[in-house]
């Protein structure tokens, strides 16, 4: 039923193994090898069809300090803070008393109440495009940071339900039926119970989560326009012009703008393994 581990095949499989898995991690990074090539390239490499050869010239210093000093990169930096983070916060925060109530509480149409929250997830989000932005626009909050939060915080809050959900349902029960019954209030055993016990949980969900919403392009272009409101995925493509694309510029942004996902992963790196895969072996 499963495969057999590698340790237990063939010598000859063993190294056809080994000698694949150096090509395979070369064509899977092949794309960033590309763009940290591109940020360093002078423009004229690209007027010339330069693209993959020998650099004419490393303008690491020159590119990059044109995106931090002749942009408004650090804008949309700021901008993608103040949109992930209140993001984050929000969602963890309502799919964690939501998954409480569903992974605690009996009573008619919990199941029903939990599979909706499910099925806003299977919902392709490209066919939302239209009445969401046709809302922000009745809303007075088109192209702004808090339209674009309470959006994210809306769409993501399902998935996270069904994590934390899930998550609360593998506790041990007896903790809070041993709350109970010393008279502690419900939101007590909420907060002093039940939340540290999902410290790992909420650690790997705030990464997911920091990570999808730091990333994404489709809402940030059709939810906002202009750097007062667009986080850094969408103010990447300032760096284009009607005549001219700069992709040395663009690609130096994409990698100033890679950087924070990266980082937030390798601090919470420890506790967002945990999360995972807590439970996964009784």
């Amino acid at each position: 039923m499963f495969p057999t581990p590698i340790e237990k095949q063939s010598r000859a499989w063993q190294i056809s193994y080994q000698s694949m898995l150096p090509f395979a991690l070369i064509i899977w990074l092949l794309p960033l090898i590309a763009v940290a090539t591109f940020s360093i390239r002078p423009e004229a490499d690209f007027v010339e069809g330069n693209y993959w050869g020998v650099p004419g010239s490393f303008e690491f210093f020159t590119n990059y300090g044109r995106v931090f000093f002749e942009s408004d990169m650090p804008r949309y930096l700021l901008n993608s803070v103040l949109i992930t983070v209140p993001t984050v916060v929000g969602a963890v925060a309502l799919s964690s008393m939501t998954g409480f109530a569903l992974g605690v509480y009996k009573f008619k149409g919990n199941l029903l109440i939990f599979f909706m929250f499910i099925a806003g997830n299977f919902v392709p989000f490209q066919i939302l495009m239209v009445p969401v932005r046709d809302l922000t626009v009745n809303l007075n909050l088109y192209d702004t940071k808090t339209g674009l939060i309470l959006f994210h915080i809306a769409f993501q809050t399902g998935f996270c339900t069904l994590f934390m959900r899930n998550f609360i349902r593998a506790l041990p029960f007896p903790l809070i039926e041993a709350a109970r019954v010393e008279g502690v209030a419900e939101w007590r055993i909420f907060w002093f119970v039940v939340l540290p016990l999902m410290k790992p949980a909420l650690a790997a969900l705030a990464v997911l989560i920091f990570t999808f919403i730091w990333n994404d392009y489709f809402w940030a272009v059709v939810l906002t326009q202009g750097p007062d409101a667009q986080p850094v995925t969408a103010g990447i493509t300032s760096f284009n012009s009607q005549f001219r694309a700069a992709y040395h510029l663009m690609s130096a942004g994409s990698i100033v703008a890679a950087i924070p996902p990266v980082l937030m992963f390798f601090a919470m790196q420890k506790h967002f393994i945990a999360g995972l895969t807590l439970g996964a072996v009784k």
